[in-house]
């Protein structure tokens, strides 16, 4: 992973991003790099990271991929975060409804 991202053209995000190692908001491109591969190797704060997306206002989470794991763990965490899955492009317009409501 780590020789794959190295070769990768990292900019800083738009929006923070809150990195799943850290449970907590980074905004360096670089940094988010680094901290991909020490996801993939290291432990991921899933728990801490809806419980600081709870107490930072998000109400939604979008889980895009295959699967409802995260955005279940998520609900158990805490019930006032919705969670909605993008498995496939039928799923698209159903998270934009999401978005735009």
């Amino acid at each position: 992973m780590r020789e794959a991202l190295s070769k990768v053209v990292a900019r800083d995000p738009i929006v923070p991003v809150v990195a799943n190692v850290r449970a907590a908001p980074i905004t360096d491109g670089k940094e988010a790099v680094s901290l991909l591969v020490e996801q993939v190797t290291g432990q991921v704060r899933w728990r801490e990271t809806v419980e600081w997306f709870a107490k930072n206002g998000v109400t939604t989470l979008y889980e895009i991929g295959a699967g409802k794991v995260l955005t279940g763990l998520a609900r158990r965490i805490d019930k006032t975060v919705t969670g909605v899955t993008v498995n496939g492009p039928a799923d698209i317009d159903a998270a934009l409804a999401v978005l735009n409501a």
